[in-house]
């Protein structure tokens, strides 16, 4: 097994500026790496990470989010196993799909977006991530929930923070603060509003976890507070990542661009390829429940293991040409691209597999339906070059858009 040492440190400023070159030097002869700094095992193959993830031998657990994830949110669905998870998340799924996915939260979807554009589409410029993308989803699921859109502010401050806290490989004791102050704010906001709910039942999604009962068991206040915080996290930086990342990927690719502007049946193929291409979240970890034998070498039973997902979606092996962003790839089945059975692993597999991805989806292909036929002729403003940051999760900074306005 290799250490740290041998390739470029996933801490270090140049993995920041540009991993892809590490995860190839990873893959290809560093497949398993110890990291001191985190504690963790890095693996990087896609057969590895795929493995970890469907986990079909129950070797690997989620017990990393106890001191992953709860100090930001409570204790989350993601916490959970076996009958304990299935039962919480057959209280949260069904409004994240079918018929209350189509009939109830289109509508606010493309009222959302709808409202965005109209801010910018006479201007002939916007910056897609700071005008559109950070705000889009976090009002949706704001609305969704039934709550006040004019804390927008507040939403995206703490959803920053416990992303912030999630990424903090190298511990930052200013970062962890911050993020446990955020579960504290968060819990005063929202649980007020949740007893409220219970007493006066809406058709928001709020009141439907409040109502939500299987075979007896409701989720409790906590539960639904945690849930909450977990989806304007996961929701707002994972969708508003992907939407800046797409728009870079088709904007750098005009040929592809053009295509998708023609037909746009295509979006679905070109988000499930950015999802390949720039994940917006890098790395999911896991925890070890017996010992295991993968790529590289052996991991010890009770050890985090930090899955590269960027690193597994451009594995050569899988994909071919895996550094080129190719919407018509014929390796990459985008009918499955956002159900359990997809191929990429941006949304993870297995029983954890993203709940949201399907209001993902539809949140994307409506964005960029909307934004294409508001900026029909939509370029990068001259002399930009779109810089991606982050390293838990990374996307564009910033993507100065020019076109020709509305009605010009």
């Amino acid at each position: 097994m290799s250490t740290a040492q041998q390739v470029p440190d996933i801490l270090s400023p140049e993995f920041a500026a540009d991993p892809y070159p590490a995860y190839r030097v990873m893959r290809e002869s560093a497949p398993l790496i110890w990291h001191e700094a985190t504690q963790s095992y890095i693996v990087s193959r896609y057969e590895d990470v795929e493995r970890v993830f469907k986990d079909k031998a129950g070797q690997f657990t989620t017990d990393n989010y106890d001191w992953q994830l709860e100090p930001v949110h409570g204790k989350t669905i993601l916490q959970l196993s076996g009958r304990e998870h299935a039962v919480r998340r057959a209280l949260v799924a069904p409004a994240f799909r079918g018929a209350d996915l189509q009939e109830k939260f289109l509508p606010v979807i493309e009222r959302n977006s709808r409202e965005l554009i109209g801010a910018f589409r006479h201007t002939g410029s916007a910056d897609l991530v700071t005008d559109y993308a950070t705000r889009f989803p976090v009002n949706v699921i704001a609305d969704m929930l039934g709550l006040d859109k004019a804390d927008h502010d507040r939403f995206h401050r703490w959803y920053t923070a416990v992303i912030a806290f999630l990424g903090n490989l190298s511990g930052d004791p200013e970062v962890t603060a911050a993020g446990e102050r955020t579960r504290a704010e968060f819990a005063e906001y929202m649980l007020p509003i949740i007893r409220e709910r219970r007493e006066n039942l809406g058709d928001d999604l709020l009141s439907t976890l409040c109502a939500a009962e299987v075979d007896g068991v409701k989720m409790s206040d906590e539960d639904i507070k945690a849930f909450c915080s977990l989806l304007l996290a996961a929701g707002g930086e994972t969708t508003d990542k992907a939407i800046a990342s797409i728009f870079v990927n088709l904007l750098m690719n005009p040929e592809q661009l053009a295509a998708v502007r023609a037909d746009r049946s295509l979006i679905p193929r070109a988000f499930a390829e950015t999802l390949r291409y720039t994940p917006p979240v890098q790395m999911i970890m896991r925890q070890s429940a017996t010992e295991v034998e993968l790529s590289g070498g052996t991991v010890p039973a009770g050890a985090t293991v930090t899955c590269l997902i960027g690193s597994a979606n451009r594995d050569g092996d899988r994909y071919r040409d895996p550094d080129r962003f190719d919407l018509f790839r014929d390796d990459l089945t985008t009918t499955t691209a956002f159900s359990a059975a997809a191929d990429h692993l941006a949304f993870a597999l297995g029983r954890h597999f993203c709940v949201g991805a399907l209001l993902a989806k539809a949140e994307v292909e409506i964005g960029v339906n909307q934004l294409l036929d508001a900026m029909p002729d939509v370029r990068l403003a001259e002399g930009y070059d779109p810089v991606e940051q982050g390293v838990f999760t990374r996307g564009p900074q910033s993507v100065p858009v020019r076109f020709t306005p509305a009605g010009a």
